[in-house]
């Protein structure tokens, strides 16, 4: 198990390289979970929209990384990290993450050069890490921060940074505001971090240009709880329902990335509400014992029987047990009363296919195509497409459909062969032969411009 000095060393190491290797390590990481990302989006509207922004084009991506950590990285897409859900009690504090990181986005810190070309990768956390590393014992990893010939660059980093934070603070409370959402959630959260300043002693050192540049979460809470506090909306009680959720997803998440033991501790049998049971059935799935996650899934929906997240559970853990001919009905009832959700329709699609019967391929293939309709950046809807058209005889839709998967797991030199392949056997200027073709000159691009970063 990695210490918590060793993950807050990673995080900062990733920041000081992130503009070399964001969108591969995002390609690499990302966790998709349909309910997980309708409560993120579901999160995010009130607060993109007091931003002036589309809710349409401003995602919030969930990342597969236990530190405490979120960020943006160019474009309208804030990414939060696993342990950041996990560190939160309510969906309230992470609200206030996602306002101050729209304050980024809108403040173009993501995408600015003023001051340091590393800007292109700001983290809420990322401006404490690197002191709590250092405080914590961390020594190599503090020496990888602060080493010598590095350690005046970063304070300019540092001091630049301290502005946009500053900034991104300020913007963040006026989302908030304008959304007629308490600021109370975001200060719980500050004094999440400012209880890990102390419990790891980080002191600012006036010594250095790396601490006296740093910005203290004391300092933050000071100035943004005189804001929020004066805020009409400040009073206001958090939404009953949508902590509900909250606490679903959390549960959800811990079951999924956790070791069944540490789920097992935090929610033990004893715990018989939703989340607890929520969380067993994974780590009891995670420990193959289908009986008790089929009773912990069971459970659940005989409390909500048409809870399509509870179908999809159930559906889930019957298709990875062996059991696939069972999945289908949970499957699908759970992708009808989504309207055809692309996540769950790509289970549904998996299942339809494990079952090895060829008369389950004409509906696996409806159910795919419908899902990467809806959303294309799903490879392994499209790896399942090409299994279907490859049983089909179809092999130019196959090399088509895994140029597809390919291209978005950034193997580019797999991508152009794939599409080159299919688009020699595909009706010159169909549909299928431009999306082909639009797919080699892309991957082309990508293997040129990773030739001339070496």
């Amino acid at each position: 198990m990695r210490t918590l000095s060793h993950l807050f060393a990673r995080s900062v190491a990733a920041l000081m390289i992130f503009t070399l290797t964001s969108q591969a390590a995002m390609a690499q990481s990302v966790l998709r979970d349909a309910e997980t990302e309708a409560l993120l989006h579901e999160l995010a509207v009130p607060l993109v929209t007091a931003a002036g922004m589309d809710p349409r084009n401003v995602d919030v991506v969930l990342v597969g990384d236990p530190s405490i950590n979120a960020f943006v990285a160019g474009g309208q897409v804030i990414y939060i990290n696993e342990g950041l859900i996990e560190a939160a009690d309510s969906a309230a504090e992470v609200q206030g993450v996602i306002a101050h990181e729209l304050g980024h986005i809108t403040g173009g810190h993501a995408i600015s050069d003023g001051g340091s070309k590393a800007a292109t990768g700001i983290s809420i956390l990322s401006l404490i890490l690197g002191g709590l590393a250092a405080a914590a014992g961390s020594g190599d990893a503090a020496m990888g921060v602060l080493m010598a010939g590095q350690q005046a660059a970063m304070g300019k980093y540092f001091a630049f940074s301290r502005e946009q934070e500053a900034s991104a603070d300020a913007a963040g409370a006026g989302f908030l505001s304008k959304a007629g959402l308490s600021g109370k959630g975001s200060i719980a959260f500050f004094k999440k971090l400012q209880n890990l300043e102390y419990r790891y002693g980080f002191k600012r050192d006036t010594d250095s240009e790396f601490y006296s540049t740093h910005p203290m979460t004391a300092d933050r809470i000071t100035t943004l709880q005189d804001t929020y506090q004066a805020d009409p909306s400040w009073a206001k009680p958090y939404d009953t329902a949508q902590q509900a959720r909250f606490l679903r997803v959390k549960a959800k998440l811990v079951g999924y990335v956790q070791e069944p033991g540490r789920t097992l501790q935090a929610y033990p049998e004893s715990d018989q509400s939703v989340p607890g049971r929520y969380a067993r059935a994974y780590a009891w799935h995670k420990d193959a014992f289908l009986d008790k996650a089929m009773a912990e899934t069971d459970a659940l929906l005989a409390g909500a029987p048409n809870d399509p997240y509870f179908l999809e559970l159930k559906g889930q853990i019957l298709l990875e047990s062996g059991h696939p001919q069972d999945a289908l009905a949970p499957l699908r009832r759970a992708t009808e009363l989504t309207a055809n959700q692309p996540l769950i329709a790509t289970t549904f699609g998996h299942a339809l296919i494990a079952t090895e019967d060829p008369a389950q391929l004409p509906e696996a293939e409806r159910v795919l195509k419908a899902a990467v309709a809806r959303d294309r950046e799903n490879p392994f809807a499209w790896y399942e497409l090409g299994v279907i058209y490859g049983q089909q005889g179809d092999m130019a839709r196959a090399r088509l459909a895994s140029a597809e998967q390919q291209v978005l797991e950034q193997n580019y030199q797999q991508a152009l062969s794939s599409a080159e392949t299919a688009q020699a056997a595909l009706p010159k200027g169909s549909p299928d032969y431009l999306r082909a073709q639009d797919i080699a000159m892309q991957a082309r691009a990508a293997i040129e411009h990773s030739k001339k970063r070496r």
